[in-house]
């Protein structure tokens, strides 16, 4: 993944969680359980979170471009669909099952943060 497919993924992933943000804020709390608006908040946020993170990823591949940093990326990409994506399809009265798929995703979004980290100590 080079920088441009990096920073274009951290903004329509940033654009997603803001229109979840501003849903659970403004559509949801009248209408999900405590329990489903908490889910829902937990997904935004790391939502959020790793979304920032992948714009400071591309950021970097602009100077840095390295295999590492393609890797840290789509990791990172990865764990934001299945961790966040599984949280809130989950909300929205998905098979709990699905909830196994949440831990592969932040296992993923932990996997992706050790690639950057080789990424900046290494030269590929």
């Amino acid at each position: 993944m080079d920088n441009r497919t990096i920073l274009s993924a951290a903004a329509v992933s940033l654009a997603l969680a803001t229109a979840g943000g501003a849903l659970g804020a403004h559509g949801l709390k009248a209408v999900l359980a405590p329990q489903s608006l908490e889910i829902f908040e937990t997904a935004v946020r790391y939502h959020f979170y790793h979304s920032l993170g992948l714009l400071g990823v591309g950021i970097v591949a602009r100077t840095r471009p390295t295999r590492w940093i393609a890797r840290s990326a789509w990791l990172l990409v990865a764990g934001i669909v299945l961790f966040s994506g599984s949280l809130y399809a989950l909300t929205f009265g998905a098979p709990r099952i699905l909830g196994v798929v949440t831990p592969l995703g932040g296992a993923a979004l932990i996997l992706g943060w050790l690639s950057f980290a080789v990424a900046v100590r290494s030269a590929d």
